[in-house]
């Protein structure tokens, strides 16, 4: 099994970026707790990080043979990427949304995504431990 982990913009900030909402945890400590848990569940991981919705939209679109679903944190492109919606359709792939915060105790404009009624999944609210259950989830619903 194979699945793509995709961070949205401004992801390589965790740590640093409003760590009373995002934490401490950095991106590349969320990667490798990612890769143990893969590890564990006999999967195999593409991990893909960019502030750029073209790059992710192109980076999905290479993948997409080669992949069985995906997590993704589309992070700020949650909100408003028709884009980012689309290309997930195409893939024709189970995919889970994840957020680190919960976006439902945010501002008003972040409660809403153009990704979650089409997601296999979403899991927000759970810190970095998110991105864990959104795999577990996947792999669950992959196995099956």
């Amino acid at each position: 099994m194979r699945i793509g982990i995709v961070h949205g913009p401004n992801l390589r900030l965790l740590g640093r970026r409003e760590p009373e909402v995002y934490g401490s945890t950095s991106l590349s400590e969320v990667d490798l707790a990612l890769g143990s848990l893969a590890g564990e569940l006999g999967v195999e991981l593409e991990v893909f990080q960019s502030n750029h919705e073209g790059e992710i939209l192109d980076w999905l679109e290479a993948r997409a043979g080669g992949l069985d679903g995906v997590v993704i944190n589309p992070a700020a492109l949650t909100h408003g990427s028709i884009g980012l919606r689309d290309a997930l359709l195409g893939l024709s792939l189970p995919f889970v949304e994840v957020h680190i915060s919960n976006p439902h105790a945010r501002e008003p404009f972040r409660k809403e995504s153009v990704l979650a009624d089409v997601a296999s999944g979403v899991v927000f609210g759970f810190g970095p431990e998110s991105y864990l259950l959104g795999l577990r989830g996947l792999h669950a619903r992959l196995s099956s």
